[in-house]
């Protein structure tokens, strides 16, 4: 059987005779697949809730990740971030599985790129471009790819990729939501056309989103983040669409429904209420709920807080396994412009002639606006800076300064470059410095200190307090230049800068967050790793 409980959304089956021999054979095989694009939300437990029946059924299940569809997709995932978030997904959709307790055995995790690319697949491509009319292809698409009157070809190419991923991943059955449906019947029409069966097709409803739409990355309004605190997830449900006894567009209510009461698995959905409004209420099914919900005796309120309740206790495993250092790292690499997204300002309210507000009422009031991961003032930004991987290999103390640190740092030049640090306070012996690697300014313009020619600065983090060299993943070459993603301009124009035209300009943005030493939230990128600041958050690089 298909289904373990009698609490499983509804799946629409196109194939039904075929499935019914095959299940009575031998294990189905199963494939579902996601483009690897926006961050997974709390709307992934729709498929993962019938991954689980899959799996207990003894079924063999294949997750694509659709690295090249994504990219296809209107471009939605640049292609140097298509590997973080292949990553990215895998560990979410683990964490979503572990937390469900669903056993992986017979789960395999697949990569679009470990077979889209081989000479046989290409040639496959080919063949059914040949075939496939734009009409078709275009009204395939319409549901999943974006649609445009001058549509790109990559966006024509995605169905039929898609199809042919049923016969290279060698499964019976494709798994998705109903919005996939065109594209399912592409393939049914279009497959035997090469000589390849007709495989079965399994959908799921969509899950509407909090505003009453589909749930979709693209409208952060519209869906809850897989990793959302405990707090933001109530909020954005206290928020959502919900009158009073309307079941028929309510997304709160369907989310219950087709997430919750799935995942309880037989258990009751239990709504914690203060005893002068009742006391707890239970319901054993969903169909129970909606019908409270209609009769107005379960109010609104309610609803939202049992519904915010258990979403939360599904989702705290996940958010503790992702405070782990290495899946913070990959989260900001994975997704940089999101970073860039929360450290924009709030739009300035405009003035009013007819409100005055007092000076110090104003200052109390008015919020710290973090400055936006992009040109300053100048038109400077991050890329600007010329920021290499060095390793100190000599360190004696000024002559003339008991502030500064004279150095001789490798950074993959002819020559080692000769730098003055203001450390002496906070690194009183040579030995804390040589051999060490760190982040070094390459393109100031030289100067010296104290008499000393010192040609670039070492970046530390920290402030006047207290102040640690940035940790360098340790196998990253000398003279490798650190990026972020997102940001990747030519730092040889200029060659050599004032660092109060520059430096200065973006410094504000160099901060480290959870540990990790960012631009605006972007992390510090090498091709080892990113580099980090462990107990300095919310200090600045400098």
């Amino acid at each position: 059987m298909l289904v373990s409980n009698n609490h499983s959304t509804h799946l629409q089956v196109v194939g039904e005779e075929k499935l019914k021999k095959l299940v009575a054979e031998r294990p189905l095989k199963v494939y579902w697949g996601t483009a690897t694009t926006g961050k997974p939300h709390v709307a992934y437990f729709v498929p993962m809730a019938k991954i689980a029946d899959f799996l207990l059924a003894g079924c063999e299940v294949t997750i694509l990740f659709a690295n090249l569809h994504a990219y296809l997709d209107n471009l939605k995932a640049p292609w140097e971030l298509l590997q973080y978030r292949v990553e990215y997904y895998e560990e979410v959709i683990k964490a979503m599985l572990e937390a469900i307790d669903v056993p992986l055995d017979k789960l395999r995790f697949k990569r679009g790129t470990e077979y889209q690319l081989s000479r046989e697949y290409t040639l496959d491509v080919y063949k059914l471009s040949s075939l496939v009319t734009l009409h078709d292809a275009q009204k395939a698409g319409a549901e999943v790819v974006k649609q445009t009157d001058s549509p790109c070809l990559s966006g024509l190419l995605y169905p039929g990729l898609q199809a042919l991923d049923e016969e290279y991943l060698e499964c019976d059955a494709q798994f998705g939501g109903v919005d996939q449906r065109k594209i399912f019947m592409f393939a049914r029409k279009y497959l035997p056309h090469l000589d390849y069966p007709e495989r079965i097709h399994l959908m799921n409803p969509m899950v509407p989103g909090l505003t009453g739409n589909k749930m979709s990355s693209s409208e952060a309004s519209s869906k809850i983040d897989i990793l959302d605190d405990a707090k933001s997830v109530k909020t954005k449900i206290n928020k959502a669409f919900c009158e009073e006894g309307n079941i028929e567009h309510n997304g709160v209510l369907s989310f219950a429904k087709m997430v919750l009461f799935p995942l309880l698995r037989g258990k009751p959905f239990v709504i914690e209420r203060p005893e002068k409004y009742g006391g707890n209420v239970s319901f054993d099914t969903f169909e129970e709920m909606e019908r409270a919900f209609a009769d107005r005796q379960l109010y609104p309120v309610d609803l939202k807080g049992g519904v915010a309740t258990q979403l939360n206790n599904l989702l705290e495993p996940i958010r503790e396994k992702f405070k782990r250092p290495e899946l913070v790292e990959l989260t900001a690499k994975a997704y940089p412009e999101e970073n860039h997204a929360k450290a924009a300002p709030a739009k300035a309210e405009p003035k009013s002639k007819a409100t005055k507000v007092a000076p110090a009422a104003a200052k109390a009031k008015a919020p710290v606006a973090k400055a936006v991961p992009a040109a300053s003032s100048g038109g400077y930004n991050v890329s600007h800076l010329k920021i290499v991987v060095g390793t100190i290999t000599k360190a004696w103390p000024h002559p003339d300064s008991d502030k500064l640190w004279c150095e001789e740092i490798d950074v993959g030049e002819a020559a080692p470059r000769q730098i003055a640090s203001g450390l002496r306070q906070y690194y009183a012996d040579a030995s804390n410095l040589e051999n060490r690697k760190v982040l070094v300014l390459a393109n100031l313009k030289p100067r010296k200190l104290g008499g000393f020619p010192s040609n670039g600065m070492v970046l530390c983090a920290g402030d006047e307090a207290s102040t640690i060299f940035a940790e360098v993943p340790k196998d990253t070459p000398n003279g490798e230049r650190v990026h972020f993603p997102g940001f990747e301009g030519d730092a040889a124009t200029p060659a050599q800068m004032d660092k109060k035209k520059i430096f200065d300009a973006v410094k504000d943005q160099l901060i480290v967050e959870n540990g990790i030493c960012t631009f605006g939230g972007v992390a510090f990128t090498t091709s080892c790793g990113v580099c980090t600041a462990p107990g300095m958050d919310g200090k600045f690089v400098k």
